[in-house]
């Protein structure tokens, strides 16, 4: 079956079984690896994309239900104003540690941000809620959330923990 949706500004098109995850789709049809494999079963966020602007998680999404709309991954989260903001303030505030669930981090993140741009924490919280991190950077992520929400002061200053 062939699927078509745009991916990341671009219309494409992709012959694949209609029930395969979106996630193996943009890693293996599009060559796009920024997306990462954690649980496999939408329990962790390191899969995360925007569909249609929401974030979802794509190792549980087949591929035929994102037919005709569109698609935006980590590799292109920065043409956003707030994935750029996001990606400023994450280097700002230290936040990768092993690295590994930071693209699903930083797109729920971005998400967020261009829904409500000035989330509480509450909101922060509701929203990155399903994002793991084995390295436990969750008040560095908070703080760079707010720091690009400009809801907390813009300071170089690293948040310890």
């Amino acid at each position: 079956m062939t699927v078509g949706f745009t991916l990341n500004g671009d219309r494409r098109s992709f012959d694949v079984a209609p029930d395969k995850p979106l996630l193996w789709v943009l890693r293996e049809e599009a060559q796009l690896p920024g997306t990462k494999f954690g649980c496999g079963a939408g329990l962790c966020g390191a899969c995360t994309v925007h569909l249609e602007g929401a974030a979802i998680r794509s190792c549980i999404t087949p591929v035929s239900a994102v037919e005709g709309q569109s698609v935006v991954t980590i590799e292109a989260i920065g043409v956003t104003e707030p994935g750029r903001k996001i990606g400023s303030a994450w280097i700002d505030q230290d936040v990768p540690q092993c690295g590994y669930c930071q693209s699903g981090q930083i797109m729920s993140a971005t998400a967020l941000l261009a829904q409500t741009p000035h989330p509480s924490d509450e909101e922060i919280d509701a929203a990155m809620w399903g994002n793991l991190c084995r390295c436990s950077t969750y008040v560095r992520i908070r703080e760079a959330i707010k720091m690009a929400a400009d809801a907390s002061p813009t300071s170089s200053s690293k948040v310890s923990e």
